[in-house]
């Protein structure tokens, strides 16, 4: 038996216990966990350093080191992360639908655990606490593979988690890190179904397609960011700086991050320059032929219509009006999260029914599309497909549903 199918039928024989663990016992075993992060954050912050060493001897750019980068406060964050969840009603064995037959039998449909999550994703170590409590919370096991830039960080990540489940009811084998950096392995876990339930691969375009590609297990994809703002022509300007730069300028290294922004033409001379006083020395602009007249920024190409930039870069385009920006976005946009800026309530409504992605924003910042700012204490990504999850993955998306039916001697004739 190979050292990755051991760890999934541990996985599997703990994920039959924890379907029927009571939700206080789960919660004891996440506050054990929390307080182990807490005790042992300086050895947490060592060990992410080396990965910060490895990443700056690459030439990796800052943005991506941005996101594999742990302190104090990106823990204690960690940490409310969890306590939220704790906090949150627990998702399994409830009903909103229950009904009795003629014959007397009666139906429930109830929410269950999925069982064994696979996830594989890159860089930020964060992840590992945000699926491991949410998986816990929802009663589901979790195999965690991330990518060779945070070995270090999850591998402690991990040996923390475990300590805390060591002082709790609860087995240390619901959780389990892939810690062979053998791309081979990510293969033969796509093709585990016997073990695992369902693979979320959360990362970029690469990663999420070399899973749809290659998994027999049923996938959810999670979504590459090429995210849009709409400034219409009856927007607040001043709203409109803020909001952009916002989107691009505060995390640019994550997939809510706003990588082109589309502008009404009956504006664009009084914005454009607005926008280049605002991010010119933080963002490199580029821009479309109507853009270019106006200021002065690089000219932009097709293929950066299209692109997940993750990095301070802003594709800039001028629009007729609101119907050609919908259509820039249903192009080139990956169903994420999109938003106009408008004082105009037809065309807030117009924008939100008509755009097709996971979050739309009228008036507010694409960085929101999160799971903790949504309040679900974190999420296992954010999906951008259209069946049984979308957007950020919280508690209640990590379910799937049993009938149980009673009776009292009932036979079908």
């Amino acid at each position: 038996m190979s050292n990755l199918i051991e760890k999934c039928a541990r996985l599997r024989d703990a994920s039959h216990l924890l379907a029927a663990t009571p939700t206080n016992s789960k919660n004891a075993a996440l506050h054990l966990v929390a307080n182990s992060l807490k005790k042992n954050s300086s050895y947490i912050l060592a060990e992410n350093e080396k990965d910060i060493e490895v990443a700056i001897k690459k030439g990796t750019k800052e943005s991506l080191i941005d996101r594999l980068r742990l302190n104090e406060d990106r823990i204690q964050g960690m940490i409310d992360s969890i306590n939220t969840i704790i906090k949150l009603n627990d998702p399994i064995w409830k009903s909103n639908d229950v009904w009795t037959l003629e014959n007397g039998l009666t139906i429930s449909k109830m929410t269950v655990p999925l069982g064994v999550i696979g996830i594989i994703y890159e860089s930020r170590p964060n992840v590992t606490l945000d699926a491991f409590a949410l998986a816990l919370k929802s009663g589901n096991c979790i195999l965690l593979r991330g990518s060779s830039s945070a070995i270090h960080s999850n591998k402690a990540l991990v040996k923390v988690i475990k300590e805390g489940l060591m002082e709790s009811e609860i087995s240390q084998d619901v959780v389990q890190l892939v810690d062979d950096l053998d791309r081979s392995i990510v293969k033969e876990m796509l093709t585990l179904n016997e073990y695992i339930d369902v693979i979320i691969p959360r990362g970029g375009a690469d990663l999420i397609r070399f899973v749809i590609d290659n998994a027999t297990v049923p996938t959810i994809e999670t979504g590459v960011g090429n995210c849009h703002i709409y400034v219409d022509e009856s927007a607040n300007l001043e709203n409109a700086i803020k909001i952009i730069t916002n989107a691009k300028v505060q995390r640019p290294g994550v997939c809510n991050a706003c990588e082109t922004t589309l502008i009404h033409e009956s504006i664009a001379s009084k914005f454009l320059p607005m926008l280049y006083d605002a991010l010119s020395d933080k963002v490199e602009l580029r821009g479309c032929p109507k853009t270019i007249e106006l200021i002065n920024i690089k000219g932009a190409v097709d293929s950066d219509w299209a692109e997940e930039y993750l990095d301070y870069t802003l594709a800039i385009k001028v629009v007729s009006d609101i119907n050609q920006a919908i259509d820039h976005i249903q192009k080139y946009g990956t169903k994420h999260s999109e938003a106009i800026i408008t004082e105009n309530f037809t065309n807030a409504n117009y924008f939100l029914r008509r755009v097709d992605a996971a979050a739309v924003y009228v008036n507010a910042s694409t960085r929101f599309t999160d799971g903790g700012a949504f309040g679900f204490g974190g999420e296992m990504g954010i999906s951008t497909q259209k069946i049984h999850a979308r957007g950020p993955m919280g508690l209640n998306e990590l379910v799937t549903v049993k009938y149980t039916i009673i009776g009292n001697g009932q036979i079908r004739e």
